[in-house]
């Protein structure tokens, strides 16, 4: 059974509290780290605890990034690097020590930052709707979002340091994730959902320094470039082609640069948006059963089929 999100404590930028949930059923089973993207929590993956199909091959374990759901820390900057080393961190807490990863968008991002960090813990990562470049122009050649210029509203109010007891994203930040996210098939139910998730997490000034971080991150960071060839686990992508954020083009480029790993994939979903899994679950789900069935020995002897 799921659990909605707890937290455990990590020493890492002088403690963190890592918010997280899972369903860890048979300590036989492989574990999938599930990483959600910009401004939702760990029940972006409610779906995935949800389906029987996963939960019987999985111990599953969504961690929240810093800035995101239950995590807090006392640092009021972080990386996405920093939210790379909480994670590590907290699968030695949890007595994990092999996982495989999946993030989407800047789940993604943090997943590959976890292969580099620690590969002897890494067995193979799961990249949905993402990138492993900067906010570069060349990638906004290549059917990129812009991401300055869609996250500058926060990214200023970040340098603002007087108090915001009255901040709340509102109704207008919540639709346009939700756009970009689910597209133009974003239920009402989806909507509300997230609608009071965000304003339950970043109102008030703390919440405010939150989702500012939160941008700061997205916006100012690094490309991965120059170190995906020391990822040396197996990759594999998955790319939607109505995905409004990051292309598909881009995903065929990038994917190349795994040079290193001893399989990287690319699957392109027609139709597919930037939340993949809301116009492909069960694809995504069937996909990433044969991948880590390949890439990691059966438990007890069963299929994964």
């Amino acid at each position: 059974m799921a659990e909605h999100a707890k937290t455990k404590l990590v020493p890492h930028l002088g403690g963190i509290d890592v918010g997280y949930r899972h369903s860890f059923t048979d300590s036989s089973l492989p574990t999938l780290v599930l990483i959600n993207p910009f401004t939702t929590t760990s029940d972006y993956y409610q779906p995935e605890f949800e389906s029987e199909r996963l939960a019987s091959k999985f111990n599953l374990l969504a961690i929240e990034p810093l800035g995101h759901g239950a995590t807090r820390t006392k640092s009021e900057t972080f990386t996405y690097w920093d939210s790379a080393i909480m994670n590590i961190q907290l699968l030695d807490v949890l007595g994990v020590n092999q996982v495989f990863v999946a993030g989407t968008s800047q789940g993604g991002w943090i997943a590959a930052r976890m292969a580099l960090l620690s590969p002897q813990t890494i067995n193979g990562i799961i990249l949905i709707g993402t990138s492993m470049d900067s906010e570069s122009p060349e990638s906004r050649e290549l059917g990129y979002w812009n991401g300055p210029q869609a996250t500058s509203t926060l990214v200023a109010k970040s340098a603002d340091l007087t108090p915001h007891d009255n901040f709340e994203p509102g109704s207008g930040y919540v639709g346009f994730l939700m756009s970009i996210g689910y597209g133009e098939k974003v239920t009402a139910d989806l909507t509300q959902k997230w609608f009071e998730s965000i304003q339950n997490a970043y109102s008030g000034d703390d919440g405010k320094k939150l989702i500012c971080m939160a941008a700061v991150c997205l916006a100012s960071r690094d490309g991965l470039y120059a170190r995906l060839p020391h990822i040396r686990c197996p990759v594999l992508w998955m790319q939607g082609t109505n995905d409004v954020v990051f292309s598909v083009a881009n995903a065929e480029k990038e994917v190349r640069m795994f040079t290193n790993a001893p399989e990287a994939k690319l699957v392109v979903m027609e139709g597919g948006v930037h939340f993949l899994s809301f116009t492909h679950g069960q694809e995504l789900e069937k996909i990433i059963l044969e991948f880590i069935r390949k890439w990691m020995a059966k438990p007890r002897g069963e299929d994964f089929d």
